[in-house]
């Protein structure tokens, strides 16, 4: 049992970005997927950063379907490997029921893993498998704001709907992507008074209709998550804490924020009653 800033658990609850088959999990698991039940989470959405990890992300999905949907993609770190094979296998991925977007894919200019131009690529690439198989975008965007939005609003028309997971740009970024009508996913960054405190006056300018929350977990820790866990790493469980402070910051009540965020998300990613009821039927 997780600690909570809650007396009660929040529901429906649902976590738009864990990596639940990184290595952080391979140890517990199912284990993670308990206490997140406990904690109120209706729903999760795991995160498909290459192939591989893809392929492990729809195998989990498939044994707990009634709750777990995932992405399928490749993220600009991986954007290197991007080939006519690679393409062809995420192409097929977009095909499966349990896959309800392409991505993770998009700019990532603060670390150059690849260099822009592969990263630009393998972008332009998934954007067009996401416009074929008709699934919305699960984006990543560091420090490449600029040309993110000068790409999508060439593609906007072709895609339905999508969410720039993660944010910690600025105003205008953020501007321009609610302009084009996308979604925008915020995580534990905003419990962190070291780096998150830019993101503080600009959620408040969210529409409702348009937010979504994450853990983006094994990472981002929410810094404010009392006691703080032993590991050290984060998990679906503490997305509480994540909820606590939106709410706060955008002076709503949580379960007002659970319910919203939970909404947005079935009707972004097509997904059943049960990720809002918790009802496996």
């Amino acid at each position: 049992m997780l600690a909570s800033p809650f007396a009660e658990p929040l529901s429906p609850l649902i976590d738009i970005g864990v990596n639940l088959v990184d290595k952080a999990f391979a140890g517990d698991q199912e284990e993670v997927l308990e206490r997140a039940r406990s904690a109120g989470l209706t729903g999760l959405l795991l995160t498909g950063t290459d192939v591989t990890v893809s392929e492990q992300s729809l195998r989990l999905a498939a044994k707990h379907s009634h709750w777990l949907r995932t992405t399928a993609g490749v993220h600009p770190h991986q954007a290197s490997d991007w080939s006519t094979q690679v393409a062809s296998q995420v192409a097929d991925l977009l095909q499966e029921p349990l896959v309800v977007a392409a991505g993770e894919t998009g700019l990532d200019f603060n670390r150059n893993f690849s260099t822009p131009v592969e990263q630009e690529k393998a972008f332009e690439a998934q954007l067009e498998l996401a416009a074929e198989a008709g699934k919305p975008l699960f984006i990543h965007e560091r420090e490449a704001g600029e040309r993110m939005l000068a790409i999508l609003k060439s593609w906007r028309d072709a895609i339905p709907g999508g969410v720039v997971h993660c944010f910690t740009g600025d105003k205008a970024t953020l501007f321009g992507y609610l302009d084009l009508d996308l979604h925008v996913g915020f995580t534990g960054w905003v419990c962190d008074e070291r780096r998150g405190t830019s993101l503080w006056p600009l959620l408040p300018s969210v529409p409702a209709e348009r937010l979504l929350i994450e853990t983006d977990a094994p990472w981002l820790l929410p810094r404010t998550a009392r006691p703080k866990p032993k590991k050290g790493r984060n998990e679906p469980g503490l997305l509480p804490w994540v909820v606590a402070k939106i709410a706060e910051l955008r002076q709503v009540e949580p379960q007002q924020l659970a319910w919203e965020t939970s909404h947005n998300a079935q009707r972004l990613f097509n997904l059943p009653d049960s990720f809002i009821t918790g009802n496996p039927s």
